[in-house]
């Protein structure tokens, strides 16, 4: 029998959004086999077609060319990838950097970076991009510039990637993915390259994004399950933000907003529901539950009112019931009530947690919580990381 509307449904605070345990047809998902068979698939699909856009293919062919260059306690490796489309051909560079302590890292982390700030010193130490700390600490560093996916202009954003597999002269179709969805997947590019190193352990990658890259982060670490860690820091709007929570009372960006400033970004198909995402048939819980059961890592900061901080905690706390399939539901927070302890980090098995004090920003704060949040591991919980 179909389930009821209510059924369907899951009320998160006080109002009914889409549940990721109900299959389109209202069956219920009570086990991780049919999560993983029916339900994931269902939801990949849904959020292709009305939210980020049916993702570029795999490259007709694609090829590394590695440049390593030796530091103190730290091998720089610029890696150029090459990729051919059916229209074209052409590169982008990734940056990984290597501690050299004699053995493999502790995990690499990999930063979509929007801002084109990373360059090649591995001693660079802004909060943004930490890269010395990061090393430091016995964790490899990757990064690419997104700009050379897809720059982040109206004008201009096809002109990297995307018309290598789409006619330069002819419209985008609607459901085609435009700026964020290429670069989700240039991280997956990247990815392909980072499980041939073999300085590194391809099973703990973590994928990085911080703001608009945050978005770009969550929808790569949705779709591609090679990724082991998913970190989405201040996303905001089609990130971590719930949609049906509009402006969450506090100004925060809306998906009507956020096509309209940034219009490249998503498809055509998603602008129709600026003015009725009550009509989407996903939600951004269940964005982050697609992650499950590998693990996913919310950040907010306390002052940053256009990315909704509570509407980012409580799609965090939505999603666990898809964690909890594989019993991995523990969120690791002392409590579901908002607002959570700030500057203090908390971890489940595999979800995490933390809000920051201050605004918007990637900051060393951050990348404290990062760096000691065992996030390769699902051993323990509990709070830990920054305090």
């Amino acid at each position: 029998m179909a389930a009821t509307q209510a059924e369907k449904t899951v009320t998160i605070d006080g109002e009914s959004y889409p549940n990721p345990l109900r299959l389109n047809d209202g069956t219920a998902v009570t086990t991780a086999a049919e999560w993983e068979n029916a339900r994931r698939a269902e939801l990949l699909a849904d959020f292709r077609q009305n939210v980020y856009g049916q993702s570029l293919p795999a490259p007709t062919t694609q090829t590394f060319a590695v440049t390593p260059t030796d530091f103190p306690g730290v091998t720089r490796k610029k890696i150029t990838i090459t990729v051919t489309g059916p229209q074209g051909t052409g590169s982008f560079d990734v940056n990984l950097f290597v501690p050299r302590s004699g053995g493999t890292p502790r995990g690499t982390f990999l930063l979509i970076d929007h801002r084109g700030q990373v360059g090649d010193d591995p001693g660079q130490t802004s909060g943004y991009a930490p890269v010395s700390t990061i090393t430091k600490a016995g964790y490899a560093f990757a990064t690419f510039d997104a700009g050379e996916i897809a720059p982040d202009d109206s004008g201009s954003y096809r002109s990297k990637m995307i018309d290598l597999f789409h006619p330069s002269g002819q419209e985008l179709p609607d459901n085609a993915g435009r700026t964020i969805s290429a670069w989700a997947w240039g991280a997956s590019r990247a990815m392909d390259y980072l499980q041939t190193d073999p300085d590194i352990d391809p099973t703990k990658v973590a994928v990085v994004g911080h703001s608009r890259s945050g978005k770009a982060a969550l929808w790569a670490g949705a779709q591609d399950t090679r990724f082991a860690t998913v970190i989405t820091n201040d996303s905001g709007s089609t990130g971590t933000k719930l949609a049906r929570r509009g402006d969450g009372g506090v100004g925060a960006e809306t998906v009507a907003r956020v096509n309209a400033s940034f219009p490249h970004w998503f498809p055509q198909s998603y602008k129709a529901y600026g003015d009725r995402v009550d009509s989407l048939p996903v939600d951004q819980h269940e964005l982050l539950a697609l992650v499950a059961p590998r693990r996913i890592v919310v950040a907010s900061a306390t002052d940053d009112a256009n990315a909704d901080p509570e509407g980012e905690f409580l799609s965090y706390l939505a999603a666990a019931p898809v964690y909890e399939l594989y019993g991995l539901g523990d969120t690791g927070l002392s409590s579901a009530t908002w607002p959570p302890p700030t500057d203090q980090g908390f971890r489940g098995p595999a979800m995490s947690y933390h809000l920051r004090s201050g605004g918007h920003g990637l900051t060393a704060e951050d990348w404290d919580v990062y760096l000691n949040g065992d996030l390769f591991s699902r051993e323990g919980g509990g709070a830990g990381g920054a305090s």
